[in-house]
């Protein structure tokens, strides 16, 4: 029960956070500049607010906290995911900043960039290797141990998944959408493992995303920014980590890995073709420009991912018993 406390809180305290922090944005100016080769539609977002990821992040933590202290399970697994969450925000805030500051699409370098979430995702590859957890699950079905390897492989599923949450936001409620969906999966999943601490974390950042809904979708009165969507990314690396189910990422997060994989295809094939697979990457960018409404593509994104999420915990059910 405790576990949709957690939800509802982050919610309520999202939506009440979201008012006064959309005023202060809007009087200060800090507003998102948009890059020069998207779609013509994306123009008239130039000047939106950003850096909303503050108000997914901070009430989720504050949820999280709140409602585990009720129930007695605050420990230290809570406590290094709950780190990463926050520390991924302020790198994503800094990123976001040097933008406003610069007044271009342009923060933190690529390589500075990488540098920083490296740093940040140490510290849960390093926990869990001194611990002894070095072992990754095949969906529940046998355990391989990779040793010493084991922190690189954290680390990689770690970055790999906040850049790919990165990419996605682009498109007025695309990622807090997708991320909706993938955090409920990781709810039952992460229940239906015994890790009832991870599961109220999930809950927690799931009822902040469909909170900044309210603000995020189109025409969204607010941008989450690499605050939010660097941050919520590190945080379902990190809780797949944690919660020992990193591979079914795979499948809760295919939206994430198709806009990636998207990314890579197209650059590895204008650097050795000179030609484009796709109109524009991320994906959602090449439908765009295919005629579809920012609409029809984040709510085709949506549906994909609920099914994805809904597949991914029958799987686990099936698998696990």
């Amino acid at each position: 029960m405790l576990i949709y406390v957690a939800g509802l809180t982050a919610f309520l305290l999202t939506l009440l956070a979201g008012v006064p922090y959309l005023e202060f944005l809007k009087k200060k100016l800090y507003g998102q500049y948009i890059r020069e080769d998207c779609p013509a539609s994306h123009a008239k977002k130039s000047g939106t607010p950003t850096t909303g990821g503050l108000i997914i992040v901070i009430p989720a933590i504050i949820a999280s906290i709140v409602t585990l202290v009720m129930n007695r399970i605050f420990n230290v697994d809570c406590t290094i995911i709950l780190t990463t969450f926050l520390l991924f925000m302020l790198l994503g805030f800094n990123d976001d900043y040097e933008k406003i500051a610069k007044k271009q699409n342009k923060g933190l370098s690529a390589g500075g960039k990488l540098f920083l979430q490296t740093l940040i995702a140490i510290i849960p590859a390093l926990y869990m290797t001194f611990h002894g957890n070095t072992s990754v699950s095949i969906f529940g079905l046998t355990k391989i141990n990779i040793g010493y390897f084991y922190p690189i492989w954290a680390v990689v599923v770690i970055i790999g998944a906040s850049n790919a949450v990165n990419l996605t936001d682009g498109l007025d409620g695309l990622a807090s959408g997708t991320m909706f969906f993938a955090l409920i999966a990781c709810t039952f999943i992460s229940f239906g493992l015994g890790r009832n601490d991870i599961a109220i974390i999930c809950m927690a950042a799931a009822g902040s995303c469909a909170g900044f809904l309210y603000y995020n979708y189109n025409p969204a009165k607010m941008f989450m920014g690499d605050t939010g969507s660097m941050a919520l990314g590190g945080l379902l690396g990190t809780l797949g980590i944690l919660g020992k189910f990193e591979l079914w990422l795979l499948i809760i997060g295919v939206i994430f890995i198709a806009e990636t994989l998207s990314v890579i295809i197209q650059v590895i094939s204008f650097k050795t073709t000179g030609k484009r697979v796709f109109k524009m990457s991320p994906i959602h960018h090449h439908f765009e420009l295919s005629g579809w409404s920012e609409k029809k593509v984040v709510h085709t994104f949506w549906v994909m991912g609920l099914v994805f999420a809904v597949l991914s915990t029958i799987l686990f059910k099936i698998i696990n018993g």
